[in-house]
């Protein structure tokens, strides 16, 4: 005999699953963008935790990316596409364990619905290549309010050249 919290917890467990299914992925994955590359030329340019992050959608641990301790001036890029993202003078420390900004450059970053969590957030993608970037959340700095939360694994960093 089927015991009724058996049921019951199967069922939820069922409801669970459905939505992941039906939300869990996100929206860029049904994009088009300018660059576009096969899963086995992705890996073959990106290591192992760039192509989980960029193409997977993955988190990086925090606390481990050396874009954290980043203090140069200079411009960082998407690691799979070295378009240039983010200026380092919009770079703020917001203690998550991530390198975190308050504006991206002009016509840098997409953005998306993501139902991974089963809530709603907002994915950031790089534009051209549609690399996952990380999040963005309305709880930054001034003068935007916003906190791009990203990977450091997804993207590179270019220091500026010294003025002479």
């Amino acid at each position: 005999m089927i015991d009724r919290r058996i049921l019951l917890g199967g069922a939820a467990g069922a409801a669970v699953l459905a939505a992941w299914r039906i939300f869990g992925s996100s929206e860029v994955e049904a994009k088009t963008f300018e660059i576009e590359k096969s899963e086995a030329e992705w890996r073959r340019l990106l290591s192992p935790a760039q192509f989980t992050v960029l193409r997977k959608h993955s988190t990086e641990t925090p606390g481990t990316s050396p874009l954290n301790r980043e203090k140069r001036k200079g411009t960082y890029a998407c690691a799979g596409c070295e378009l240039p993202l983010f200026a380092s003078d919009t770079k703020f420390e917001s203690g998550t364990g991530w390198p975190s900004f308050y504006q991206p450059l002009a016509n840098a970053v997409g953005e998306s619905s993501d139902y991974a969590m089963l809530v709603k957030r907002t994915e950031v993608h790089c534009r051209r290549c549609g690399g996952h970037l990380g999040h963005v959340f309305d709880d930054g700095p001034k003068p935007t309010g916003l906190r791009y939360c990203m990977n450091g694994v997804a993207m590179t960093f270019a220091p500026a050249a010294p003025a002479t």
